[in-house]
């Protein structure tokens, strides 16, 4: 239970006293009336003792009666209902004294924390105080207990009656005829032999007192000094001025009891006849109170939502709302009733002097008359039952026999059989013992009462009297627990037992109430909170919603309190307790209770309960005029994920709109903040710029950026690492510093740290993604942003920051609907006129367009995008702040639509746009707290106007072959009003298109067919078999760019408004067949110069598949045989072949038939092709499926060019065609795509002039070992290299649409190295193979000889004749002459030794060559320059004829200026066989 004021004992004591009567005559009446009170009210505060009374028991021991407190009421003689209810009346007075204790407005809660819970309680429950104690006073006297029967009377006469005496007998008169004519059930008497008290009441003001003191004397003299007492009052007369403030402590007391004895002598027999049930009663009541129709029965649970009513319900409660702040029955404005007086305070009249007077009678009263008459009963109560003791088994039986005569106590004549409604006479020993007990119990001698208790609950129950066995054992137990310092602990069990009875046998739930009441305060003062809720929630019942609320609450205080708080059971009771208060028509204390449960419900995953909740709260606070606490309450309802069934969400949703739709109908202030439907805020995505066109006819339009396209971070780096490559190709190979790459799609994962840009006349795109979180339909209409604008003249700083000496913000909000804005309701004043003066701005000259849209529908649990466009016409600052709509149920706008009803639950509201950057976590503060960056993507800063370019493509291909040539065309579009420059484009795939050379001219207007045409430049030039090829000198710069930039050729370098313009493309097929996603970014300038936006870019993303055509693997060697004499080209070249293998790998997809090969060219600095060796004469060189032919070339050097500066710019390009006409491979696109796939780096051409020169300088003698072996190693390797790039042409000849189309394409291999084979195509990975687990090491490796790089240095030839004829009978010695040609093949001078003497031990060598020898010098040193030819004559000796093999010479090489230590032998050729004959 919550904390209570009074302690138990306190709250004990004030509720059983001694009850005194009161009989006043009229002018006594007359008296009090000047204070506004009667004589009983005069005295109620002062009934409290100050001092000490004492008493002593039958034992003649001296007890002590503390803190003593009396209750003085007037006779009333009104017959009251029995004791088992209340009656109507006093259920009123229950129920008005509850309403008009409420909490404190601002009273400090008590902070709770237990467990993970934080809890705001209030400690205190003042109206249950108020409750009880009005509850135990408005309980009606007895048969069976004498607690509250009258124990004495107040006689009062005013000492200006003629014969004050007289009035006294009349007075005790009707005091005896009350109390013994047995006309009146009311009052009831403790005893027979009541105590009258004579009391002279005397005016100050107006009476005689020595009269007064005359006639007090005399009352002495007839009822002794004891019996009476002379009070003086109204020392001061009503018409005396206000001099002295004298305190008024009637207003408290009479503030709590007027109503209770203005209801009682109301009350009427017809008003009692009419009288319904308790449970009517209190359901009436609550009606009548509130004005508000509940819905449910009694039988309703307080979790139902009554969906049916739900809908109509709070419009009920609107329309009588007004009637709760018109006129509630207010107890304050009767409480100056009491007293039959008018208007004003209480105890004008009084003096602080006649304050002490009345508390000075009190106590004279008390403790002369009352206590001595309490004592004096209890010794004879005591004398008569002791006398009699030892007669029977028992003090019962003794008292029964001498008291009751033995007999059986009678019943009653409606009840004859019932248990409960036994009944004993007046003189019963039974009831003497308990009358002993009570009397006992009033002046708190708690032991001798608990003994009586006892011995009488035994009687009781053995004569079956249980509602007199249930009264002693509520008392003994109460008696047992107040007794000081007893061991004797408190019996629970009997209060129990007592209150089982009371409630079921005998049906009194106002006793059973009591006892539990009483129960519950004394096991809270044990800390016995959990069976204190027990017991209070087993009082719970259908026939009081008052009183089960009241005793739930408690129930849930005492969870709350226990040493491990239960706080889910305090918040369930709390709840249903809310639910008993709403029924008891008690709105405040049930949104109270509800207010209090959702602090445990909360953000807990009780969706249901917490819904309930929330719509309690709703409807509560909508009742009592809480707008503002409704509209939250309702809201938490539809913002939640709500797991109730649509039927519900729909009343949730109608209860909303109707409450806001009253608070705005209330308060038009401002537009409210919309729950539903749920934004995403961080999802919103903005795009800049129109949408993307269509295609038109066969106009392909470049794809560029949509909202329709996923963001991807990969792609996303792409395209700014291509308009890197544009911007540093536009500003001279330098990426500026505050480059930032152009973002036309902003969403959560891209850079929104700085405010982005936008361009006049150019629509911005604010996506926003809505969630509908009900399974119910939502309409929106009239959509729309809500947006601020500052203009660009107001921005002398930074965008979005103010200039010095402005104003920080006023930021103009509004919303522009056709050229009109409407300032936004719910801004402030200052905002207000800001909004003002934008439109008295903004008349001529509007600044941002907004489209609306006028219906948006979201289906149940639907997300669905909408996309609002506004349209700058001014360059400033835009704040995009939220959007503004219109919600309904999608019933509401169905059957206003139809014209079926108005849709009156339509609200106009908006939501904010609250986008949270990305959580920082760059430094340990960052990682250690939640912070967030910040986001300015709804923050653009609206820019001058920009070119704005469009991109069409015009038989664009989506298939091509490998290495094909396809002619397209591509149209480029200024659809501003800005000329535009500087057009320039990047790709990932750069060799794969090109616009052509700066020599080419385009065309126009594309042809009418494509078969029509080349793609290539022809000459008419007949086959020619051994004809040398066809040469051209190009310069790389002509065609590449090595930025991979390309720059796209205009007219007058700019395109101007509304002009377009058409350029050729020429398009090759990927070498890799499958499908090849290729981007190609657009680059284009404004005209104008310093502009905030430098460029815009424009993307286009195709794909491409690329099916396989033909494979071209070639390969070189140096030929054997010598070089013809007088040949130049051939000189130090050694007569190079390449040898090219073609063959047809199509799956003859795309009906491809055959490959024509027409044509092979070669480009290189230093190498060509010369001639075509091996022509076939008979057969075209055609390829069908899987064929597969072999061509050779002779290979030469290139012929110096005129300027050595150009040497490593220029490219010969050479053309050996084997048809009918040449195509020119230096021009476009042959040259365009050789330059493009097979173009050497000029990091790479740079390495060997290098190593050239470092090579002959006379410092290499002084390098380090380790510089001349990397020497010797690249000398050796560059002896191998072989620059030459292959063009293979070819025609394929398909059939489609029944129409034979040609195609064409070239494929390209670059031979890099003599005797190393090269392809077309990219050789694939092979998965690498699993290595298996080795126990042992590997054998060491294989011991290599130094530099086997420099047997290629040096070519050796043998000149001589195949047969020679001698005659061995002239001369027996055969002199032949023999030529050795040594050729340089490296571009270092080398020295070269012959050795000629024989040193070969193999049995086949001396088979071939037998025994000959070499005459002359033995051994020959010479030095050969850099790829030069060199002869040595030499002569062989035979002795006899035969076959015999000369290639036996010995030659060495070694680079000029090296050691010996790196001279190797050079690698013999084939044998070289001469026959000896004898002639």
């Amino acid at each position: 239970m919550a904390q209570c004021v009074q302690s138990v004992l306190e709250f004990i004591q004030d509720s059983f006293v001694p009850m005194v009567a009161v009989l006043s005559s009229k002018e006594a009446d007359r008296l009090t009336r000047k204070n506004n009170l009667n004589f009983s009210e005069l005295l109620r505060p002062f009934c409290r003792l100050t001092s000490e009374g004492h008493i002593r028991d039958p034992n003649n021991q001296l007890q002590t009666v503390k803190n003593l407190r009396i209750c003085v009421n007037n006779v009333v003689t009104t017959p009251t209902p029995s004791s088992a209810a209340l009656s109507p009346a006093q259920y009123r007075q229950l129920g008005e004294v509850v309403l008009s204790c409420q909490p404190l407005e601002g009273a400090l809660a008590t902070a709770m924390r237990t467990g993970d819970y934080n809890l705001s309680l209030s400690v205190t429950t003042p109206w249950f105080e108020t409750y009880r104690e009005n509850f135990l006073q408005l309980m009606p006297a007895s048969e069976h207990e004498f607690l509250n029967h009258y124990l004495a009377c107040l006689l009062v006469v005013s000492s200006t009656e003629a014969v004050p005496v007289e009035q006294f007998l009349k007075l005790s008169q009707e005091q005896h005829r009350i109390q013994h004519s047995g006309e009146y059930t009311n009052p009831k008497w403790f005893i027979p032999n009541t105590l009258k008290y004579y009391v002279l009441l005397h005016d100050v003001s107006e009476g005689d007192d020595q009269r007064a003191e005359t006639v007090y004397e005399d009352m002495k003299q007839r009822y002794g000094p004891q019996g009476c007492y002379l009070l003086k009052v109204n020392s001061r007369s009503s018409s005396a001025g206000e001099e002295e403030q004298i305190p008024d402590p009637w207003s408290q007391y009479l503030h709590k009891n007027n109503l209770r004895n203005q209801d009682v002598l109301d009350l009427t027999p017809a008003a009692a006849e009419n009288s319904v049930d308790a449970t009517e009663v209190d359901d009436g009541y609550s009606e009548e109170r509130d004005g508000a129709v509940e819905a449910g029965s009694p039988d309703t649970h307080p979790l139902q939502l009554d969906a049916d009513s739900s809908s109509a319900s709070l419009r009920t409660l609107n329309d009588v709302s007004m009637d709760l702040k018109k006129g509630p029955r207010d107890p304050d404005s009767a409480a100056g009733g009491g007293g039959g007086g008018g208007g004003g305070g209480h105890g004008a009249c009084l003096t602080l002097n006649d304050h002490d007077h009345i508390r000075q009678f009190i106590q004279e009263f008390t403790f002369r008359g009352l206590l001595p008459h309490i004592e004096k009963n209890i010794r004879q109560l005591n004398d008569q039952l002791v006398s009699r003791k030892g007669l029977s088994r028992s003090l019962f039986t003794a008292t029964k026999k001498w008291f009751g005569g033995g007999k059986a106590p009678e019943k009653s004549i409606s009840e004859p059989k019932s248990t409960c409604g036994l009944l004993y006479p007046p003189e019963a020993p039974e009831l003497q013992i308990r009358k002993m007990a009570d009397l006992c119990f009033l002046v708190q001698h708690y032991e001798l009462a608990y003994s009586c208790y006892h011995t009488a609950k035994k009687d009781f129950l053995s004569d079956q009297a249980m509602l007199y066995a249930a009264g002693a054992l509520e008392m003994a137990a109460v008696s047992a627990f107040l007794q000081g310092g007893a061991p004797r602990p408190y019996p629970a069990h009997y209060m129990d037992t007592a209150i089982q009875t009371y409630r079921d046998v005998c049906r009194n739930m106002v006793l059973a109430e009591r006892c539990a009441l009483l129960s519950a305060e004394i096991l809270k003062s044990q800390a016995k909170y959990s069976e204190a809720a027990t017991l209070l929630i087993k009082m719970t019942s259908e026939d009081s919603d008052l009183r089960s609320a009241l005793l739930l609450e408690q129930a849930g205080h005492c969870f709350i309190n226990m040493r491990s708080p239960m706080v889910r059971k305090f918040a369930f009771h709390m709840i249903l307790a809310g639910h008993r208060f709403s029924k008891a028509g008690q709105r405040k204390h049930a949104l109270r209770c509800y207010t209090q449960a959702m602090q445990v419900y909360k953000d807990r995953g009780w969706s249901l309960a917490e819904d309930h909740i929330n719509f309690t709260i709703g409807r509560q606070s909508f009742t009592l005029g809480q707008q503002d606490t409704a509209v939250a309450a309702f809201k938490q309802i539809l913002v939640n994920d709500s797991r109730q069934l649509a039927t519900q969400q729909v009343a949730f949703l109608r209860e909303y709109l109707y409450v806001h739709k009253c608070v705005l109908e209330d308060d038009e202030a401002g537009l409210p903040q919309l729950p539903l439907p749920f934004i995403h805020s961080s999802a919103t995505r903005v795009y800049f710029g129109h949408e993307r066109r269509l295609a038109e006819g066969e106009k392909q339009a470049a794809t560029h950026v949509s909202l329709d396209q996923e963001y991807d971070p990969d792609l996303s780096a792409m395209w700014c690492h291509l308009e890197e490559q544009l911007v540093a190709s536009a500003n001279r190979g330098l990426v500026p510093v505050n480059f930032q790459p152009t973002q036309c799609c902003l969403n959560s994962q891209t850079d929104n740290l700085r405010p982005p840009l936008a361009v006049v006349e150019e629509p911005i795109i604010v996506e926003v993604t809505f969630r509908n979180p009900l399974k119910v339909p939502l309409a929106l209409s009239d959509l729309s942003l809500l947006w601020g604008f500052t203009p660009a003249d107001g921005l002398p700083g930074e965008p979005g920051e103010p200039g010095a000496g402005q104003e920080a913000a006023p930021s103009q909000v509004g919303t522009l609907h056709r050229g009109n804005v409407l300032p936004e309701p719910e801004c402030s004043r200052r905002v207000v006129f800001s909004v003002c003066l934008m439109l008295q701005v903004l008349q001529d000259d509007d600044a941002v367009t907004t489209e609306i849209i006028t219906e948006f529908h979201l289906g149940p649990e639907e997300t669905k995008m909408a996309r609002l466009k506004l349209l700058p016409h001014r360059t400033g600052q835009l704040n995009i702040e939220g959007v503004v709509y219109s919600l309904a149920s999608s019933g509401e706008m169905s059957s206003s639509s139809e014209g079926q009803q108005p849709a009156d639950l339509l609200v106009r509201g908006r939501q904010d746009l609250k986008i949270q950057g990305p959580r920082l976590n760059l430094t340990k503060e960052d990682k250690m707290l939640v912070r967030h960056g910040t986001d300015r993507r709804l923050e653009p800063v609206v820019t001058p106007p920009m070119p704005l370019m469009e991109v069409f493509f015009l038989q664009f291909p989506t298939a091509l072959l490998c290495g094909e040539i396809r002619k397209a065309y591509v149209e480029f579009c200024n659809v501003s009003g800005v000329a535009l420059r500087g057009l320039r484009v990047a790709s990932t795939h750069p060799d794969f298109f090109t616009f052509g050379n700066s020599a080419s001219t385009p065309s126009t207007s594309p042809p009418a067919s494509p078969e029509s045409c080349s793609a290539y430049q022809t000459l008419a030039s007949p086959f020619r078999p051994g004809a040398a090829a066809a040469e051209a000198l190009v310069s790389a710069g002509d065609f590449s760019q090595p930025s991979g930039v390309m720059q796209i050729p205009v007219e007058a370098g700019a395109l101007q408004p509304g002009d377009s313009i058409q350029l050729p493309l020429w398009l090759r097929g990927p070498d890799q067949e499958g499908v090849h996603e290729i981007s190609f970014l657009f680059y284009y300038e404004s005209a104008e110069k310093g502009l905030k936006l430098s460029h815009r870019v424009l993307r286009h993303t195709v794909f491409i598949c690329a099916s396989r055509s033909l494979s071209v693997q070639a390969s070189t060697c140096r030929s054997t045989a010598p070089p013809p004499h007088g040949s130049p080209e051939d000189r130090g070249s050694g007569g190079t072949l390449v040898f090219i293998d073609v063959e047809n790998v199509n799956t003859s997809e795309g009906g491809v038939r055959e490959f024509h090969i027409v044509q092979v060219s070669s480009s290189s600095q230093h190498w060509r092709l010369h001639k075509y060796i091996n022509p076939d004469k008979d057969k075209d060189c055609k390829l069908s499926s899987r064929e597969r032919t072999k061509l050779c070339f002779k290979a030469a050097r290139c012929k110096p060019p005129p300027a050595p500066s150009d040497a490593t710019h220029k490219y010969t390009f050479a053309d050996l065609n084997l048809g009918n006409e040449r195509i020119i491979s230096s021009s476009t696109p042959c040259g365009d795509f050789f330059f493009r796939c097979c173009r050497t780096p000029e990091g790479q051409q740079a390495e060997p002039t290098s190593s050239r020169q470092s090579s002959g300088g006379k410092s290499q003698m002084f390098a380090p070992a380790q510089n001349r072996t990397a020497d010797i190693t690249s000398i050796a390797k560059k002896c191998n290299e072989f620059d030459l790039n292959i063009i293979v042409i070819w025609k394929a000849y398909v059939v489609e649409d029944n129409k034979q189309l040609i195609l064409e394409g070239q494929l390209h291999v670059a031979l890099q190295t003599i005797g190393k084979e090269a392809s077309s195509l990219t050789p694939k990975e092979e998965a690498q193979e699993m290595m298996l687990l080795k126990f042992k090491s590997d054998l060491p490796p294989t011991v290599v000889a130094p530099f086997p790089e420099l047997s290629q240095l040096i070519k050796t030839n043998l000149h001589y004749p195949e047969t020679f004829q001698h005659r061995f009978t002239q001369d027996s010695l055969c002199l032949v002459p023999v030529t050795l040609t040594l050729s340089n093949c490296s571009l270092a001078q080398i020295d070269v030794i012959v050795d000629l003497r024989h040193k070969s031990t193999s049995s086949d060598s001396l088979d071939v060559h037998g025994s000959f020898a070499w005459v002359g010098q033995s051994q020959h040193k010479l030095q050969l320059p850099p790829q030069q030819v060199c002869s040595v004559t030499l002569r062989a000796c035979f002795c006899r004829p035969g076959v015999y093999n000369l290639n036996t010479p010995r030659v060495f090489a070694k680079p000029a200026e090296q050691s010996a230590m790196c001279e190797s032998s050079q690698q013999t050729a084939s044998p070289a066989l001469i026959i000896i004959t004898n002639a």
